[in-house]
């Protein structure tokens, strides 16, 4: 508990010392493979460079951190803090642009155990890919994610999440 309370401070004085750049705020709720609901709460800020800029598209990306609720029984709830940088390309649109992302960032649990799926540590690393539209300083989309330890620790079950997901600029 001490070092997820450690990750937290660290999570708060990131943010504050990116405060200089807007940040935005997105909302996620979904499932785990296992039907237990997850709810997420981050905020991002994005890269201030996009690269391949073509007529088609152009990759960019953003620096996610987040909070998340998984909803299980009495002895299945959990909570993580994840921090991950999120690679975009983001489609040539007018009112509308579609994306598809990547990232692989770490998370940090407060339990070693999601439903029955052990863990093998608090620390785990973040895989993610999704795709959306954005518009109107708005974005909507899907993503799966995946947490893994990555097989420093056993096990190693690991488990996925299947999100819909809500982002506002400010």
């Amino acid at each position: 508990m001490k070092l997820f309370s450690l990750v937290a401070v660290a999570a708060l004085s990131l943010g504050c010392a990116m405060s200089t750049q807007a940040a935005d705020v997105s909302v996620a709720i979904g499932q785990t493979g296992e039907s237990t609901m997850v709810y997420r709460l981050g905020t991002q800020f994005d890269f201030s460079n996009s690269w391949f800029q073509s007529d088609v598209g152009r990759l960019t990306g953003y620096w996610d951190g987040a909070y998340t609720y998984w909803d299980g029984d009495e002895t299945a709830s959990n909570h993580s803090l994840s921090f991950a940088p999120v690679f975009v390309y983001e489609f040539v649109g007018e009112s509308v642009q579609p994306y598809v992302e990547a990232g692989i960032g770490v998370a940090l649990f407060a339990d070693t155990e999601v439903e029955d799926k052990q863990l093998g540590s608090a620390f785990q690393f973040e895989d993610r890919l999704g795709a959306g539209l954005r518009f109107a300083g708005q974005e909507v989309g899907i993503r799966a994610m995946h947490y893994s330890n990555a097989g420093l620790q056993s096990p190693n079950d690991g488990v996925e999440t299947y999100t819909l997901h809500y982002r506002l600029s400010f």
